[in-house]
């Protein structure tokens, strides 16, 4: 007697092994710190069943989908002005202490980060 199985070992596995790499994904998500810890993941499994006209034949389509969630934004300030030797727009990336300045823990202050802006004040 032939052994029944489950929809999911159709395809000599492939549905299961479709399932199996969006669960990964969903897993390498959850643990991604830049995510959400605590919202829900998904994980959708669309089967197509299309039989032939005789009814003799059943073509199956699977197809596994997940809903992962994206990054955190990241946020930075930016100070703007227009630099009044030049006429440039200028904006310069807000940094926390000081370029140059040592920090308790040792680390030093790089300088700031400047936008290139194309055109200016004319």
């Amino acid at each position: 007697m032939i052994e029944a199985k489950s929809i999911l070992e159709m395809a000599q596995g492939a549905i299961m092994e479709q399932v199996n790499m969006e669960v990964g994904k969903i897993v390498d998500n959850i643990l991604d710190p830049n995510t959400d810890a605590k919202k829900k993941r998904q994980l959708s499994l669309t089967v197509d069943f299309a039989p032939s006209a005789d009814r003799q034949t059943v073509v199956i389509t699977a197809t596994a989908k997940s809903k992962l969630l994206p990054n955190h934004a990241v946020q930075t300030t930016l100070y703007v002005g227009v630099d009044t030797s030049t006429g440039e727009i200028q904006a310069v990336e807000m940094v926390p202490q000081i370029p140059g300045q040592q920090s308790f823990d040792g680390d030093v202050q790089e300088e700031p980060r400047i936008l290139k802006i194309a055109g200016g004040m004319n």
